[in-house]
């Protein structure tokens, strides 16, 4: 595709030139220590603390509890990453700094793939160093393997947070401003959580996939998780092939 290539350059010079990579890693990397660390450290908090009519007694943490903090810090940092990249089409719209590339020649389509490519990037990277370290922190105080099923049950989080850059993506192509992106992908999220309150229709919905606990426990099975898969994956595929034709008949 025309211009991919040249697009990619730019959104990683300019990930890497405003410092929005390096602050997000970051915020991943402290989210991965903070997840050991919060575990480690509540039981004394909670033994600390004088409630009237409250004792606290023994409390034994595990790597399970670590894990639990994990999923329940997982999505604060997801909603920081969106937000961030949230103008990354919108803002170029405003100022008009695609025309220029544009009138070379170079292809819309491209420069939305190239976009959502830095994006996904980013959030790998992001999402798995914070695994990462929550893994070793977790391994050295405590036994990551009394946790079942860690990494599949990493690899669901990770997959729907491509599915909200898909949305992210999709929404950008003829949203005006990123607090409309923000708003529509917040929109889906929403609906399909309220969906998910009907149980037959849960296993089937992007959600269940950010379900991590039955899984740390083993009473639940990888097995539950394929429906919510591959669902996931075919809505984040449609979602940016829609993104391109819709991006093409926008005006700048």
């Amino acid at each position: 595709m025309k211009g991919f290539a040249a697009f990619l350059k730019k959104e990683i010079r300019e990930m890497i030139r405003t410092r929005k990579l390096m602050i997000l890693l970051l915020v991943f990397l402290a989210f991965g220590i903070l997840n050991p660390l919060t575990a480690l450290l509540m039981p004394k908090l909670l033994q600390s603390a004088e409630i009237p009519g409250m004792t606290v007694g023994e409390i034994t943490v595990t790597a399970l509890d670590a894990w639990t903090q994990f999923a329940k810090n997982m999505p604060t940092a997801m909603i920081v990453f969106l937000i961030s990249v949230s103008g990354i089409y919108t803002a170029e719209y405003t100022k008009g700094t695609l025309i220029p590339l544009l009138t070379k020649g170079l292809s819309r389509s491209a420069a939305v793939l190239a976009k959502c490519t830095v994006m996904l990037a980013a959030w790998s990277a992001g999402f798995w160093l914070s695994f990462l370290v929550t893994w070793f922190y977790s391994g050295w105080y405590w036994d990551n393997s009394a946790v079942r099923e860690i990494l599949f049950a990493a690899f669901c989080r990770w997959l729907f947070g491509v599915l909200m850059i898909a949305c992210t993506v999709f929404f950008s192509s003829f949203a005006a401003s990123a607090a409309q992106v923000i708003l529509g992908t917040g929109s889906v999220y929403i609906a399909m959580t309220l969906i998910g309150m009907y149980d037959k229709a849960n296993s089937y919905l992007p959600v269940h996939l950010c379900d991590s606990l039955p899984l740390y426990t083993g009473a639940a099975q990888p097995s539950g998780y394929a429906a919510a898969a591959a669902v996931t994956a075919l809505l984040s595929a449609v979602q940016i092939l829609a993104a391109l034709p819709l991006t093409n008949r926008r005006q700048l």
